[in-house]
């Protein structure tokens, strides 16, 4: 007969066997519980210049993209019933610091994908991110035309407009034969690529001096001498051409100069954002093309998006709101077709020649380098004192058909 010490110690063997075994199913099934409540998230980073030079461009972007992830999921933020989790990243405009975020997005916050930057330096210095970690970088608003050129991969899609769109657009509305022009832009990818793509649109123009600047220039009377030095004694119509970025421009110098009158050299720009804009009301009349102002396009979402913007904010959107709205929307769109499946692979598959309907209108992901094909707006300032911004008046909207917008990749 077993001893009772005995059979007490297999009793409780086996009650401890028991308890690990119960312990190690709890555990089995954990793992599947933690793995559904992460894919029941699709997690988006957007990594973007929260503070910085181009300050005022990300909170318009940020507040656009979630307005646009709301319009298009009908209000519920979720797609095919995962959750849509924004995770905010500030690269304070810094090449290094975006960098570091994106891999930090991917990598450690388990993004499925990431929107931004808004600088163009900085956005090529994430592209080669995408790539090592295979995730789509949707790139919003930064322009610069080697993001989807040289430097692009096929991770990379771009709904914000590229430099050539910019430069066309207004090659189309201003381009003409006598023409003498000197560019004023900003030293580093945005001003140069814009430039460049702008004189290669030229057909009867001519560019007779390009200035460049520091991105950070607050003085801009030596620029703006050198500009007129190359102009004043050409024949024909003269025009300073601007490219800038940022808070600070050069339009009160330019402004305050009189050039006109006393050089017969007018001035002339693409869009911007309304505060930048208040300095163009001392241009009536001047020509141009823009990416987007509030009052020109006339479709649906632009209605939803003006009416919710002035309930929120008391105030219109702006130039950089509509394309983080677009961003937002394609996002969503892409996710309703892979039926909120985040497979870099689905994604890519679907998002390549998706079309999507954005502020602007209709928008194309192009399959040769993920660049949005788009509509542009010719525009002529017109001066209205229910505003404090020389207000832009479209004079036609440009089609995408009609801009030759070159593939610059090496796919």
């Amino acid at each position: 007969m077993q001893h009772p010490t005995f059979d007490l110690r297999i009793a409780t063997a086996r009650a401890r066997r028991t308890l690990l075994l119960g312990a190690s199913a709890l555990a089995l099934c954990a793992s599947p519980l933690a793995l559904a409540q992460t894919k029941g998230e699709i997690r988006i980073a957007h990594v973007y210049s929260k503070t910085g030079p181009l300050e005022a461009y990300a909170k318009q972007t940020q507040i656009g993209l979630m307005m646009g992830l709301d319009y298009a999921t009908g209000g519920t933020m979720t797609v095919a019933g995962k959750k849509i989790v924004v995770i905010e990243k500030d690269d304070q405009g810094k090449p290094d610091v975006g960098k570091s975020l994106l891999a930090t997005a991917y990598g450690d916050d388990k993004a499925d994908l990431a929107i931004g930057p808004t600088a163009s330096n900085v956005a090529l210095a994430m592209l080669p991110v995408a790539e090592e970690y295979k995730k789509i970088l949707l790139v919003e608003p930064a322009v610069a035309d080697s993001i989807t050129g040289d430097k692009w991969n096929r991770y990379i899609f771009r709904t914000g407009r590229n430099s050539s769109q910019d430069a066309i657009s207004n090659a189309v509305a201003s381009d003409q034969p006598g023409l003498s022009m000197c560019m004023l832009a900003q030293d580093y990818a945005f001003g140069r690529d814009a430039v460049k793509a702008f004189k290669d649109a030229l057909k009867k123009a001519k560019i007779v001096h390009e200035e460049y600047l520091p991105p950070a220039t607050t003085d801009f009377t030596a620029g703006i001498q050198r500009c007129i030095d190359s102009l004043k004694d050409q024949k024909g119509r003269k025009v300073i051409g601007v490219v800038w970025a940022g808070a600070t421009t050069p339009f009160p110098a330019l402004g305050a100069l009189d050039l006109k009158n006393r050089y017969g050299i007018e001035v002339g720009s693409g869009g911007n954002i309304l505060p930048a804009m208040v300095a163009y009301k001392a241009f009536p009349g001047m020509e141009g093309a823009t990416y987007y102002y509030f009052g020109i396009p006339k479709n649906p979402v632009n209605e939803w998006l003006v009416a919710n913007h002035y309930k929120q904010y008391k105030a219109p959107p702006d130039f950089f709101t509509a394309g983080g709205m677009s961003a937002g929307i394609a996002v969503v769109e892409a996710l309703k077709k892979t039926n909120g499946d985040t497979n870099t692979e689905k994604l890519i598959k679907t998002m390549e020649g998706m079309s999507f309907e954005t502020p602007k209108g209709k928008m194309t992901f192009r399959k040769e380098d993920h660049q949005a094909m788009q509509s542009m707006y010719h525009f002529r300032i017109k001066v209205d004192p229910a505003f404090p911004w020389g207000v832009p008046e479209l004079v036609r909207e440009i089609k995408p058909e009609e801009m030759d917008i070159p593939i610059k990749n090496r796919r």
